[in-house]
């Protein structure tokens, strides 16, 4: 499989992670690229396994749309017409830009009717900007890295920001709990796709089934969609709407700040390893517990944070944000609760956070569970 977008992902219940803020998608059908079935040579889905599992990427260019529609509450974060904000890929549509040209080239830039944000990797060097703030922050990488899920200013690492990234997610769920299966032939952004459909076989998950959109020359994935138990419409989409396989050139790769933005240089002494935030650990200093119940799609992650306080440390005012954000949340089934179309994320009284492809109910089932006691 391709390094185009290949990053460390959590082993539980994947859909739900490509559907989470905790895998973002697109414009309505009618504005995709799509065309009539073309008519293609017969694959089994085991052959469209390993064109998925085998395909080489050595360049790449494009518009990618995505859509998120996860049936998630109006956050104020969240709100906003094409938000050219990084951390709005959670909900609504979105159009993006990317450029690949091997492991150490990457760049991929969000547009928004307000403006757009841009990471643009280039060996050692890593940017981030955006065009709304007026500001730049550059980050001297120690080695190779994922330039959009580390550093300073990443996308947030459960997003998807390509077809491909949003199809090795999906992959990550093939194990016996999964039922493959064609699909039908499309046209997607004027290329012969194949189509592989992944479900479920616990009805207990959210899921419904994930479709995969396999480039018929490239074998490389077009389009992703998931769709939640008994829904029509996918519940998030991430698709090319043009594409090419062709090397972007060295230029699209070089960052020069425009006039009068505000350069950060970023301090590698207040980063860990390979330049990732240390922000994986707790005021005293231990790094959170966490394990996973259950296997396949009805698995559940769970996290042991502590609470608002103890995450935030002494910034007294970041641990009242949290605090006033959870107590909006729904009380019940043991806890604070936040459910979308996809997934269920339970937080516990005790500071545990549990997150599923399942219902609440089946979150507080696991929340009794010994094993995930995390003590």
């Amino acid at each position: 499989m391709s390094k185009f977008t290949s990053r460390p992902v959590l082993r539980w219940a994947v859909p739900a992670i490509a559907a989470v803020a905790v895998v973002g998608a697109g414009v309505a059908a009618k504005t995709l690229a799509v065309a009539a079935e073309p008519n293609l040579p017969p694959r089994t889905a085991a052959q469209l396994l390993v064109d998925l599992q085998t395909a080489q990427l050595d360049g790449l260019s494009g518009t990618v749309v995505e859509r998120a529609d996860l049936g998630l509450p109006a956050l104020p974060s969240l709100l906003g017409e094409q938000s050219s904000e990084l951390t709005s890929l959670v909900s609504g549509k979105h159009t993006l830009r990317v450029w690949y040209s091997g492991p150490d080239k990457a760049r991929v830039s969000l547009l928004g009717t307000q403006g757009q944000s841009d990471i643009i990797h280039n060996g050692v060097d890593t940017w981030t900007w955006n065009s709304k703030s007026g500001s730049a922050k550059h980050f001297k990488n120690s080695g190779e890295q994922d330039p959009t899920t580390k550093g300073p200013g990443a996308i947030p690492s459960e997003m998807p920001k390509s077809p491909q990234e949003a199809a090795d997610l999906a992959l990550k769920a093939i194990d016996p709990t999964t039922q493959v299966s064609i699909g039908n032939s499309a046209k997607i952004a004027g290329r012969d796709a194949y189509e592989l459909i992944l479900r479920p076989r616990d009805t207990a998950s959210l899921i419904g089934q994930v479709r995969l959109a396999i480039d018929a020359q490239e074998k490389l994935p077009l389009r992703v969609q998931v769709f939640a138990k008994g829904q029509g419409n996918p519940a998030f989409e991430v698709t090319f709407t043009q594409v090419s396989f062709a090397r972007p050139d060295d230029s699209q790769f070089v960052f020069n700040p425009p006039a009068g933005t505000k350069v950060e240089e970023a301090d590698p002494a207040k980063a860990g390893a390979e330049g990732q935030p240390k922000v994986d650990e707790s005021a005293s200093g231990e790094k959170p517990k966490s394990t996973v119940i259950g296997t396949g799609w009805t698995s559940v992650f769970v996290l042991r944070t502590g609470t608002p306080a103890q995450a935030a440390g002494t910034d007294a005012e970041a641990a009242k944000k949290a605090q006033d954000a959870i107590n909006q949340l729904p009380l019940g089934n043991g806890g604070r609760t936040f459910n979308s179309k996809l997934f269920s994320v339970l937080l516990t009284d005790d500071g545990r956070v549990l997150v599923g492809a399942v219902s609440p109910e089946r979150l507080s089932q696991v929340a009794a569970d010994p094993a995930a006691a995390l003590k």
